[in-house]
């Protein structure tokens, strides 16, 4: 354990830290797959709705650095192309 003070605060701070970045990620995945659910059973109304919150889901991933801005790119790319092929 720290013998500093601040270093004790840092400590319990990234340990939260860490758990809400955890937890940004696990929603972030929830998202696409259910998205790649709604592609997968072929329903083109449910895939849009799906789309829209998975792409939201990672651009906001994006921004707090969860994600490499390129990275969130190839996954919005991925899933308007297998939207796309629904059609």
């Amino acid at each position: 354990m720290a013998n500093i003070k601040s270093s004790a605060k840092r400590d319990v701070k990234s340990k939260e830290l860490r758990a809400k970045n955890r937890a940004d990620k696990t929603e972030l995945k929830t998202m696409v797959k259910k998205f790649d659910a709604a592609v997968a059973d072929g329903n083109k109304d449910n895939a849009v709705n799906a789309y829209k919150v998975a792409v939201k889901t990672v651009d906001r991933a994006a921004a707090k650095g969860l994600l490499h801005k390129n990275n969130a790119a190839h996954k919005k790319s991925a899933m308007a192309t297998k939207l796309n092929e629904l059609a």
